[in-house]
């Protein structure tokens, strides 16, 4: 796999293999039991109560028992009343808060609920090098953990792995007969161009944003369109919002709507990571048959000044996104973005505890943020899986 994880962060994809947490969520979003078979809120979702189930066991054979889950975030007090109950007090209401309890926790160390138990794991630093997995009759699995897609492939030239796993790029092995190459659509990400709306910019102009993203040409994406930043298979995805077909007719149009301040040394940056490079440069392109002068810039992590950043995005469980498009979330709100009515949708939606009046302010969320549009949502990733035959 590629990524840098520390023993805090490793993969849920990995981890799930070892134990539950206090929930579950299907593919749609929607939240059932795991470890706790239910649970009720009290004070509107400032107060959460979870119920272990009946019959859960650790790995070690013993009863699940509420002391024996630690789980403990900042401004939120903890009760154990008995044996089999859990209450979280929020200061508060926090309507997603059982999708959070849906990660997967441990009795100590990685000791947890699964089949696979966690057999070793080989540290350098604090970063994790590889896991090792084991199960009763089955054959053991070991993850090991590269910085690059590049240095993920050349392991498995060398022999290092089996499989690779998450790879943007199935290229060169796409044409090996020795290898099976599988591809799937990844509709919990999203890729998009994040636009700079900070005042000073020339893109804090909406229409210029909107001219940006009638520009690009959509057909070229490698993967599904993406309409808006939350997936489709959620019970809270809104698939009536403007999709911004490329269209430059449309947008050398618009351009007269922009005033001779915006349009005056218009010049643009992209910034991208460089998995995405060719992507950049294609919208770059785009851009540049708008007259618009175009810089490509490769980074390796979001950029401090930018105008426009592409990058894939995980998108969350639960359709809050309040730390991605909130304006007071400033360390997390790519876009710098700042909307009143985008403010008060986000704020709406994670203290409301009735599912259907959640859905409306969702619905309503995607449709307002696409018009404004502080991002040009682009695809929904497709990624591989490449394996020895």
């Amino acid at each position: 796999m590629m990524g840098r994880y520390r023993l805090d962060n490793l993969p849920d994809s990995i981890l799930n293999y070892v134990s539950q947490g206090l929930t579950s969520i299907d593919v749609s979003g929607e939240v059932s039991s795991g470890i706790a078979s239910s649970w009720e809120n009290q004070d509107g979702g400032k107060t959460w109560i979870f119920h272990i189930a009946d019959g859960k066991t650790w790995q070690d054979g013993k009863k699940i028992l509420s002391n024996d889950i630690q789980i403990n975030f900042s401004d939120v007090k903890v009760e154990k009343p008995d044996s089999k109950t859990i209450v979280f007090k929020l200061q508060t209401p926090f309507s997603p808060f059982p999708a959070v309890l849906a990660k997967p926790v441990f009795k100590k160390g990685f000791l947890g609920t699964g089949e696979w138990k966690v057999k070793k794991v080989t540290v350098a630093g604090n970063i994790v090098e590889q896991i090792n997995l084991s199960k009763p009759k089955e054959k053991n699995l070991t993850y090991k953990f590269y910085p690059t897609e590049e240095r993920a492939k050349l392991a498995l030239k060398l022999g290092e792995v089996d499989n690779l796993t998450d790879i943007f790029n199935p290229e060169p092995f796409d044409t090996w007969k020795t290898l099976k190459v599988e591809k799937k659509i990844d509709y919990e990400r999203f890729t998009a161009v994040f636009f700079n709306t900070a005042k000073e910019k020339k893109t804090s102009d909406k229409t210029l944003r909107q001219i940006l993203t009638y520009a690009i040409k959509k057909d070229k994406v490698p993967g599904v369109r993406a309409l808006g930043p939350i997936s489709p298979n959620s019970w809270a995805y809104n698939p009536q919002v403007k999709p911004y077909d490329y269209d430059l007719s449309k947008a050398k149009d618009m351009m007269q709507d922009i005033s001779k301040e915006v349009l005056n040394n218009l010049s643009l940056n992209i910034a991208t990571t460089p998995v995405l490079l060719n992507q950049a440069e294609q919208i770059a392109a785009n851009w540049r048959d708008l007259g618009i002068s175009v810089n490509v810039q490769v980074i390796s992590s979001i950029p401090d000044n930018f105008d426009a950043f592409l990058a894939v995005l995980d998108i969350p469980r639960d359709p809050d996104q309040y730390s991605l498009w909130h304006s007071s979330q400033e360390a997390t709100n790519i876009s710098n973005y700042k909307n009143p009515r985008i403010d008060k949708l986000l704020e709406d939606g994670r203290t409301l505890t009735n599912i259907s009046e959640r859905k409306k302010i969702y619905l309503d969320f995607q449709r307002f943020l696409v018009e404004d549009s502080p991002a040009a949502f682009l695809y929904h990733p497709t990624s591989y899986t490449i394996s020895r035959k």
